[in-house]
């Protein structure tokens, strides 16, 4: 049995089923033209960094499975050689996964990310932005994150939505999703 409390899901026994009903149920909480939900995380250097120390400033605001994997390097790695224009339109870009702060860290080191990288080890953050799904890797059904990026204007509004992302071309879509707003 699980249910919500809060903005938490609560697990009481294992029933991938009616977590997978929960987990979908929760993607509404994260509306388009409506306030992103403020959270606060470690980043790589164990500092606490919250969504609303960024207010006066557009968000590009990625998650993405795990460091160190080939289309997450290459999405960070596109998101790096673009960092002048995204910072040109008044903007940050601040990446979320389940990693902890020791894997972020040598991320960022080996690949030079000139941006937040933001350690969800629990899932709260992603399961509240309707991130956390269930998915299939090999034939193994298992929890993990769905790669989205939202796009936040300076007002904590969130403006721009993109699911199931394919990293080719995804850099120009929130450049022009930048422009947008």
């Amino acid at each position: 049995m699980k249910f919500c409390v809060r903005k938490y899901i609560i697990e009481v026994t294992e029933n991938n089923y009616l977590k997978k009903i929960i987990l979908e149920s929760r993607d509404s909480m994260v509306e388009l033209n409506k306030k992103a939900p403020d959270f606060t995380l470690n980043t790589h250097d164990g500092k606490q960094v919250s969504l609303s120390d960024f207010l006066g400033k557009k968000v590009v605001l990625y998650f993405y499975p795990k460091d160190n994997t080939p289309g997450c390097t290459k999405e960070a790695v596109s998101f790096r050689d673009n960092i002048k224009s995204i910072e040109e339109k008044n903007a940050v870009v601040i990446g979320i996964s389940l990693d902890d702060e020791t894997s972020h860290k040598k991320f960022i080191e080996k690949f030079n990310l000139p941006f937040i990288l933001l350690s969800d080890k629990d899932a709260n953050v992603s399961t509240e932005y309707g991130v956390y799904k269930e998915k299939n890797m090999y034939g193994k059904k298992k929890m993990g994150i769905e790669r989205s990026t939202f796009i936040i204007d300076s007002e904590g509004i969130v403006r721009k939505i993109f699911r199931r992302v394919k990293v080719d071309g995804h850099v120009e879509e929130v450049l022009k999703a930048l422009d947008e707003i």
